[in-house]
């Protein structure tokens, strides 16, 4: 059995299309895992987490921005809080509303897009590792640890539940009005 028959007997056809992406991507991540690690250990590994920091703050502050949230202050200097654990960095918006509040507080999610657009852009046309690859590592590794919303975050998007409602209806009314969309969905 070929490795793609195997892997589309495991996985969806779309992961097995995408195994050069997965398989740039890991050492990346575990760089993110050892990065994790040795920045509780030591203020000096903070060092490692400014480009994912960078990269949080500036996803709050633009979509803040493109949604009418008013962001006010952005910084990347860490500071202790006081429960002892280390603040990275934060954005003040002034103007938070329910229609605003998800999008500018969920906006890291949009990082994890970087990783894997990089890696589509080094794999494309053949991959062949080369010193660059090496220092994109680097670089890359920190995104994986900083597209996940803080407590904060998370706590700020909840001001949005009106969007859940405004979900759930437009689910309903496909699941009306196209029965065959939701083929695993029994009635």
């Amino acid at each position: 059995m070929s490795f793609v028959a195997s892997c589309r007997a495991l996985a969806p056809a779309f992961l097995c299309q995408h195994t050069d992406v997965l398989l740039y991507l890991t050492p990346t991540a575990a760089l993110a895992l050892l990065i994790r690690i040795l920045a509780g250990s030591h203020p000096f590994f903070f060092l490692f987490t400014v480009a994912g920091t960078i990269c949080h703050e500036l996803a709050h502050y633009l979509v803040g921005l493109l949604t009418g949230a008013r962001p006010t202050s952005l910084t990347i200097i860490p500071r202790r809080v006081k429960t002892g654990h280390w603040e990275l960095g934060s954005v003040t918006l002034t103007r938070v509303r329910w229609y605003n509040a998800a999008p500018a507080a969920l906006a890291p999610f949009l990082i994890i897009t970087i990783p894997f657009l990089v890696a589509h852009w080094r794999t494309a046309p053949g991959w062949h590792f080369q010193p660059l690859d090496l220092l994109l590592a680097f670089a890359l590794a920190p995104q994986f640890l900083s597209f996940w919303p803080s407590p904060v975050d998370w706590r700020i998007a909840w001001r949005s539940w009106p969007y859940l409602l405004i979900i759930a209806a437009g689910a309903a009314l496909l699941a009306h009005y196209h029965p065959g969309l939701y083929p695993f969905v029994k009635a």
